[in-house]
């Protein structure tokens, strides 16, 4: 193994012959063990074995004198550094009940570490998830119905519909004459709250809302494209809250072939919200709870032609959401019995141990004493004698306990106890034996001879392979009341393997410049690396311009698997979880100055589609090697312009780096078969409240300060490239 970047330090080989040597030294001893083979011509069949063997004892000194993995492990290892664990998947559940939460009758919570996989094929197992958190199911009580003729971020004038209004039934039905949600005449920006109470649990609960209203046409929009937005408010921003539009069943409260009539010719449907999994009551304007809200979105060619009108509102919960990451949890494992010497390790039966939870830790029991949690530490520098404290490495699960040190002065006491007991004439005893082992500086403490070692509970998991797609985990795997079915609506994201040797070579130089403290920017862009397996690229600007006192921007780029290159990325691939970003802001809040605080962003992404027009050489005029050309070319523009793997130096497109047609023209002529340009052209993505397509003049695409390049394929926003060759199809 040869790494181009290290410092080249001399070293001297165990074996330095050559392959000649070898074969010198093999026919000067045929005199003097074979006199009678006289004919040592390259033609024999004799010199012929000779050379065989001797390139075969060539190539084993050749790796003879390198350094083993083995080593490189163990000098990383002496140094500090360790190979980083696999990194989960995380993803959020969605679990339905076969009913509806009642006031009266509430529904158990979902508990922590319920299982849930993808379906066993013949060829692949299956895939667990676990619930990193409990979910709770509320009953959405309706305290205030407001509207307002303008959405803001924050309410600021509000008409109360409830008050001598409408009554409210035991089952917290409201229902009273007609109430318009919006102006009469409709405009941009109308919308209606609904408060829920705060004191129920809502966190991520899948809420359904019965409306009763006009029949059908009465608005005068068009039901499949319904000019509206539900949004509720999680703390800080508003968050869209409805999945699909199927799901609506109002169709925009037209009420569009609804077959349940009510009195007097009026509808009632039902829209299913599924609310954030953070539903963080709020006060605004003096009215305290849970905000949701309908705001309308008019168009020239979508409006209303005048406001809804409702006459009931009645909402109960059908199922909630909530974070789930790739694993397997076990409980209460036997990991030995202690025999009282220091430095004791042992091994769980897993690998690939995940980040430890406060209900995750080692528990000792000595002989005839309760039960003892020890508590773990990334090492026993700042540990003592009494301290109960282990390690345990994430990646082979290996559980081991403080050393004891023996320093000089504690090896001229011990040959001092040894020599009186020799004088004496005497076997060492027991109280002798104990003394002796004694001897030197314990860092942290030793369970007791016979103590017994159980892991109350761990998580084991991790690797790309929990990146699984939507609707992929339905499968049950623990036994849970009410719940009739479970699916994932959004794919699972943010899993990777664990670090290679390779990898963490790359690593050292910077590490050791890092080492555990920020401060400089490529401080904040290595700690990032090194904070998770599922971040690819960090990016901290050496500018940080318009930011506080104290506050360091890092934009993150996390690692993606590419299940089909063909087709590239799009930016909603690179998006941040919350639990990849919690993790991020844990490790460096450890690692940061005293008054300096990391906020974590996502870079501005420029997609970039291509439109090129070229002939072939004359020994690509067949078609299929005219398509096998134009599918190379075009995955070879995904790969240049991936934020990962892209760039001139294909470690990634780097942050605020513009692109020029010369680089493409570049890419295509270095391509064999391609024999001239006819013409090129470079279009811009770029997203403002939507994804807008420009066709790029000036002969090149900057990205701004905080921007990032990146390709992808998608025919309703016109992102794919396009390649035409001259006297074949587009």
């Amino acid at each position: 193994m040869d790494f181009d970047f290290l410092t080249k330090l001399p070293k001297s080989d165990l074996d330095d012959r050559t392959f000649k040597d070898l074969v010198d030294e093999c026919l000067l001893r045929i005199p003097r063990y074979c006199p009678e083979w006289t004919n040592h011509n390259p033609s024999d069949p004799g010199i012929t074995l000779i050379e065989l063997f001797a390139w075969l004892t060539d190539q084993m000194l050749l790796r003879f004198n390198q350094v083993p993995r083995r080593n490189y492990v163990a000098f990383l290892e002496l140094l500090g550094i360790q190979l980083q664990p696999p990194a989960p998947a995380h993803t959020a559940l969605t679990f339905y009940l076969t009913r509806s939460q009642d006031p009266q009758r509430s529904i158990p919570a979902i508990p922590i570490g319920a299982e849930v996989a993808t379906e066993r094929t013949e060829t692949d197992a299956a895939i667990i998830f676990s619930t990193d958190q409990v979910l709770q199911l509320g009953f959405p009580r309706i305290r205030y119905f407001l509207t307002e003729a303008t959405a803001l971020d924050q309410p600021q004038q509000v008409h109360d519909c409830l008050t001598n209004q409408w009554s409210r039934d035991d089952a917290w039905r409201w229902a009273g004459r007609q109430q318009s949600v919006f102006q009469m005449m409709p405009q941009t920006g109308d919308c209606f709250y609904l408060v829920f109470d705060p004191i129920e649990p809502l966190d991520g609960n899948v809420i359904m809302l019965t409306i009763e209203g006009e029949p059908a046409g009465s608005t005068g929009i068009n039901p499949k494209y319904p000019p509206r937005q539900w949004e509720a408010w999680d703390g800080t921003q508003w968050q869209a809250v409805l999945l699909r539009e199927i799901d609506d069943g109002t169709k925009g409260f037209s009420f569009d072939d609804v077959e349940r009539r009510g009195q007097a010719g009026l509808s009632e449907a039902d829209v299913i919200l599924h609310m954030p999994i953070v539903w963080m009551p709020t006060t605004f304007i003096g009215y305290h709870g849970r905000w949701l809200r309908c705001r309308c979105q008019s168009s020239e060619t979508e409006r209303f032609s005048r406001s809804p009108q409702l006459t009931t509102l009645f909402a109960q919960t059908i199922g909630g959401s909530t974070q789930a990451s790739e694993c397997s949890r076990l409980l209460n494992e036997l990991v030995g019995a202690s025999d009282g010497t220091p430095g004791q390790s042992f091994f769980l039966q897993s690998q690939g141990i995940l980040a430890r939870q406060e209900s995750e830790y080692l528990q000792v029991t000595p002989p005839g004493e309760p039960p003892q949690r020890w508590q773990e530490v990334e090492n026993f520098a700042d540990s003592g004698p009494n301290d109960r404290h282990y390690t345990l490495d994430s990646r082979t699960g290996r559980v081991q306990f403080g050393p004891l040190v023996r320093e000089p002065t504690h090896l001229q006491e011990e040959v001092q106890l040894r020599r009186q007991v020799q004088w004496q004439g005497h076997q060492m005893g027991q109280p002798q034996l104990e003394r002796v082992e004694s001897l030197g500086r314990h860092y942290g403490a030793v369970p007791p001879r016979g103590a017994t070692l159980h892991m109350v509970s761990y998580r084991t998991g991790g690797g790309d392979r929990g990146n699984v797609p939507r609707h992929a985990l339905r499968i049950l795997k623990t036994a849970l009341p009410y719940v009739k079915q479970v699916t994932n609506h959004d794919p699972a994201r943010d899993g990777a393997n664990e670090e290679n040797l390779e990898e963490a070579v790359l690593r050292v130089p910077r590490f050791l410049r890092t080492r555990d403290r920020a401060v400089t920017p490529e401080d904040f862009e290595t700690l990032t690396m090194q904070a998770s397996r599922a971040v690819g690229r960090a990016y901290c600007p050496r500018r940080q311009v318009g930011n506080a006192p104290g506050s360091v921007v890092v934009y993150v780029v996390p690692r993606v698997s590419v299940p089909n290159q063909a087709l590239g990325l799009a930016p909603e691939s690179f998006s941040l979880s919350a639990p990849l970003l919690n993790e991020i802001e844990r490790f460096l809040s450890d690692r940061c100055l005293l008054g300096t605080q990391a906020h974590l962003r996502e870079p501005d992404y420029v997609g970039v589609s291509v439109q090129a027009v070229l002939a072939t050489e004359p020994d690509y005029q067949m078609d299929t090697a005219r398509e096998e050309l134009r599918r190379q070319l075009t995955q070879a523009l995904y790969q240049w312009l991936n934020p990962l793997t892209g760039g001139r130096h294909r470690a990634g497109w780097g942050l605020g780096v513009p692109l020029y047609q010369s680089d493409i023209v570049g890419l295509f002529q270095n391509t064999p078969g391609v024999q001239y340009l006819e013409s090129i052209q470079l279009f811009q993505l770029r997203r403002e409240n939507s994804w807008e397509r420009q066709l790029v003049t000036d002969g090149f695409i900057h990205p701004g300060q905080t921007g990032l390049i990146c390709s992808w394929a998608d025919t309703y926003r016109q992102s794919a490239h396009r390649i035409q060759i001259l006297g074949g199809e587009a």
